[in-house]
């Protein structure tokens, strides 16, 4: 096995300046949201709120759309609850928040468990690769660390945990491109 150049072209290039660019903007709305924790709290379970809102009335249209496929009852029920989740998150920001908190927690935790495992096989592309792998370490305890905080903290706590887990990963996603560009290339 051999370490060779990697050869940059025009849309690697383009590619990668995407990436640089997606990365600033993680950076920047990690560190607002690390400033601001109670908005970002906010902002983030009213957002949460409002998917579900789309979600229900999708379901529900969809319901309508397929009756003759069956289980028109069940879809439109589903649809339903989550319309009403979607409504009691917007009207109840702060008990949404703490219903967002647990999910929150699962959904940093296992990516903190994929990008470690995405690390370990990046480590032999790019010489930035321990960066990723300190995000998904940090996913990993901040996941742990939810699960066993009290819930009451989720107003501060979510935002907080937001805006470092966009900052962590924007800057894994800044230098894990910015290193030496190398491919391996298999010698027989």
């Amino acid at each position: 096995m051999s370490i060779t150049e990697y050869d940059d072209t025009e849309e690697q290039v383009v590619g990668s300046q995407w990436i640089t660019a997606i990365a600033i903007v993680m950076i920047v709305l990690g560190i607002i949201a690390i400033v601001f924790p109670f908005f970002a709290t906010i902002a983030s379970t009213v957002l949460f709120g409002f998917l579900f809102i789309l979600a229900g009335i999708s379901q529900i249209a969809y319901a309508f759309q397929s009756r003759g496929a069956g289980q028109f009852l069940w879809k439109t029920i589903l649809g339903l609850l989550y319309l009403l989740s979607g409504i009691f998150v917007m009207l109840n920001p702060r008990e949404g928040a703490i219903a967002f908190t647990i999910v929150l927690g699962i959904t940093i935790f296992l990516q903190g468990i994929i990008q470690v495992s995405l690390a370990f096989q990046m480590r032999w592309i790019s010489s930035n690769w321990g960066w990723m792998l300190m995000s998904g370490l940090m996913g990993i305890i901040f996941g742990i660390y939810i699960w066993s905080s009290s819930p009451l903290h989720a107003v501060w706590f979510i935002g907080t945990l937001i805006g470092i887990n966009l900052l962590f990963d924007g800057i894994w996603m800044l230098t894990l491109h910015s290193g030496e560009k190398i491919t391996i290339s298999h010698d027989t």
